[in-house]
């Protein structure tokens, strides 16, 4: 094991090994950075300059790519509120807030630093366990499964702040949208209204823009204002970033292996390992002076770096060493290994046990050299969190939507991004937790997949009987009692509770109130017609939505009784300009379905730049030629984009 050890070191740094791995970090970088690309788009563009190549320099060149993508994710996350890829949505809970207090640097430096150290333990883990996994992972079934997604809805409490309804209701409206088309178990199609957009389900990443992005971006065109709403700190520095990880070290090493751990089961994987890392940093004593969680607590954003890239060491663990593909990452993967004449079980822990080790090496060598490039360049990407919002908001919108546009090429992905652009600007004006409703749309098909087995495999009366779900039971019971005390024992009036409380009598939340209570409700009567496989998910979660629903709509109303009557009754000014701009949105999307995307999307940017931001010709035009530009060089030629063919041609 020793000599397999180092010498798969030693095919690490044989040439030309580090030129590829660098290459491969360099690009992983950059599609991490991008909202809506990531890891498995990456290899995608990858896999097929790897034939012909050496195993070992190919297999370089792919896990550079896949290891640094959940670091560069943080940009998007603290500069812009928007998660990078689906395993960095923890991070916005408080990345976002200290860019908005002018500390985006000192994040930045903790964000890589638990990164890397993270990453480099689950390298490490990966190394060390190798030999012992097949008993571990075997011994984990499908109430475990279920129980372990319970286990992270039970966060939903602690993400929630004050208002723990709105969090409940919210996570059950993702866990019903998770419901959106075939089951697990039949096959009868559910909630898709004859849609076929919607028979496989609403797609993640068009759903996860539309939620973060579009919000943020509105937020940043009527406030006609920078990131930051203070002036530069410069005392909050890159250094004092580096040093709260390091403080914070055994809060980075227990969060490094619970990504691991999650990594290691399959279905999970980083989108569900940051929630609960956030979750146990949520539920943990805060040290006196330390803001409220999700004001911009440093430590929030230590905790779900820290897991996310210590994922990817984990999810290795059973591709390698059972061929059991975790994530749909981890399939292509897996492809890609067999491309190379690998074969992962016993082949690789035997006789390619040198290449199964330079695996490890790569983790670690990619992970420590992607977090020091952007270490230097992080300085710089701070102060972008004081440039005009205007300069920010059309590119965001065009990477955005060509981001839905990738994951599912369909103008129903642009129609899905506004529609649940317009439902995340409700629910941040309301209160209400948009991670919730996220969390409870990820995890919505592993619950339900795991019930169903578990139901037909064990029976409801054995479902508790096994050992290792008695120790997840009362891990569970544990952790909601760790949220219930400390939402009770919160006695100080945080800007979080202050705020929920503020916006508790908010139009927005009572229309939602309303709507969700409504939709649980009429969700109950289309499910008792079919399959019990089929509807017995569905009919747990509704009842229970619509009551949380009702509770969080009987505490807005009683809240807005309290409230004294607006002085000027007339329309928000702020709301006004708000569905101004997603009207804005519709029409580009409409231009996009008529004559095509590139022109509406730089039309779009010209347009907002010369008329709403009302900057020169000169600086407007620029601006439109980068983003033409962007369109070809990136999409065009680069990603191979096949773009919407127009419903009106005028050169037929």
């Amino acid at each position: 094991m020793i000599d397999a050890f180092l010498g798969g070191l030693g095919l690490v740094f044989t040439w030309p090994t580090p030129l590829y791995l660098a290459l491969g970090v360099l690009f992983g970088l950059w599609l991490g950075a991008v909202p809506g690309l990531g890891g498995i788009t990456g290899v995608v563009i990858i896999l097929p300059f790897t034939f012909g190549m050496d195993t070992v320099p190919a297999l370089a060149l792919i896990l550079g790519v896949f290891a640094v993508t959940a670091t560069s994710d943080t940009i998007a996350s603290v500069m812009l509120g928007i998660p990078g890829t689906a395993a960095s949505q923890a991070t916005v809970m408080d990345g976002y807030p200290m860019a908005q207090k002018g500390q985006a640097a000192r994040a930045f430096g903790a964000a890589f630093t638990a990164s890397a150290i993270g990453g480099v333990l689950g390298g490490l883990a990966m190394a060390a366990s190798l030999p012992l996994i097949r008993p571990l992972i075997l011994s984990f079934g499908t109430p475990e499964f279920f129980l372990l997604g319970a286990l992270g809805l039970t966060m939903v409490a602690t993400v929630s702040g004050g208002a723990v309804s709105k969090g409940l209701a919210a996570a059950a409206a993702g866990l019903l949208l998770s419901q959106v088309g075939f089951p697990v178990a039949s096959e009868e199609p559910r909630y898709w209204f004859e849609i076929m957009y919607l028979i496989d389900g609403f797609p993640l990443i068009p759903v996860v823009l539309g939620l973060f992005a579009l919000p943020e971006m509105l937020d940043l065109a009527v406030r006609n204002a920078s990131i930051s709403r203070v002036e530069r700190d410069e005392t909050e520095s890159l250094t004092a970033g580096i040093r709260d990880a390091l403080r914070n070290w055994w809060l980075v090493i227990r969060c490094s292996w619970i990504g691991i751990y999650i990594g290691m089961l399959p279905g999970l994987g980083g989108m569900i390992a940051d929630w609960v890392a956030y979750g146990h940093v949520a539920q943990s004593k805060r040290q006196p002076g330390e803001p409220e969680y999700g004001t911009g607590n440093v430590r929030g954003v230590i905790a779900p770096e820290s897991a996310n890239n210590a994922v990817l060491g984990g999810a290795l663990i059973p591709t390698v060493g059972l061929g059991i593909p975790g994530s749909a990452s981890m399939a292509i993967l897996l492809g890609a290994f067999t491309i190379l004449g690998l074969a992962p079980g016993r082949a690789m822990l035997s006789t390619q046990l040198d290449i199964t080790f330079s695996l490890v090496w790569m983790l670690i060598v990619a992970n420590i050299f992607g977090a020091g490039l952007l270490m230097l360049v992080s300085r710089q990407m701070a102060r972008l969190s004081f440039v005009s919002g205007h300069l920010i908001v059309p590119g965001v919108i065009l990477f955005v939507f060509m981001g839905a546009w990738l994951d599912t090429p369909s103008i129903a992905s642009w129609i899905t991004v506004l529609g649940f652009g317009a439902l995340g600007y409700l629910m941040k004006r309301g209160g209400w937790p948009r991670p919730a409703l996220v969390l409870g749309f990820v995890l919505g098909p592993v619950m339900e997949s795991s019930l169903v087995l578990s139901w037909q495999s064990f029976g409801p009366a054995d479902l508790l009987a096994r050992p290792l779900s008695i120790a997840l039971a009362v891990l569970l019971i544990v952790a909601l009692g760790f949220a219930i005390r400390s939402t009770l024992r919160a006695r100080d009036v945080s800007s979080l509770r202050a705020a929920s409380r503020a916006m508790g009598g908010h139009p927005a939340s009572t229309f939602l109130g309303l709507a969700l209570s409504a939709t649980f409700l009429a969700a109950i009567a289309p499910a008792l017609d079919w399959p019990p496989s089929a509807r017995r998910f569905p009919l747990v979660i509704a009842p229970l939505g619509a009551l949380f629903a009702a509770i969080a709509l009987v505490t807005d109303l009683r809240a807005r009784a309290g409230r004294p009557a607006r002085a000027n009754p007339g329309p928000d000014p702020e709301t006004v300009k708000s569905a101004g701009f997603l009207l804005a949105v519709a029409a580009m999307t409409a231009v996009a379905w008529a004559i095509g995307q590139p022109a509406a999307l730089v039309g779009f940017v010209a347009l907002y730049l010369g008329l709403a931001a009302r900057y020169r010709v000169g600086w407007t035009l620029l601006y439109a030629s980068g983003a033409a530009l962007a369109l070809y060089v990136v999409y065009e030629r680069v990603l191979h984009v096949r773009w919407l063919e127009p419903a009106l041609s005028f050169w037929d």
